[in-house]
């Protein structure tokens, strides 16, 4: 069963950062795409940030410079962080975890970030 779980949410001022975390476990995550995802109020779910098996990350425009991606692997599994520097008001959002294997999409349940003074 694989399963991915987020964690490192949590409420920051403008300007701040937060390190969102993103296990993986189950079926040798390892060899997955990983990326981020969030939802905004009132929008649909966008791509944020992904990273390959090889290591290699590529960045929305809106967040790139700002936000850094690294994975590492274990045990043929699999944890992702992002680092998010300079967070927004617009960066207010759930994050979602994704890992895709063979087009196969995993989702994590996702965690709240919410960026406010």
């Amino acid at each position: 069963q694989v399963q991915f779980v987020e964690s490192g949410g949590g409420l920051v001022q403008p300007g701040g950062s937060l390190r969102l975390s993103c296990k993986g476990s189950g079926s040798m995550t390892g060899f997955y795409d990983m990326a981020w995802y969030r939802q905004r109020p009132g929008r649909p779910r966008e791509w944020v940030a992904s990273i390959t098996p090889g290591g290699i990350p590529k960045y929305s425009d809106s967040v790139d410079g700002r936000f850094a991606l690294v994975r590492l692997n274990a045990n043929h599994n699999t944890t992702v962080y992002m680092q998010m520097n300079n967070l927004k008001f617009e960066d207010t959002a759930v994050y979602y975890c994704n890992g895709r294997w063979r087009q196969t999409d995993y989702w994590g349940p996702g965690t709240q970030v919410t960026v406010s003074s």
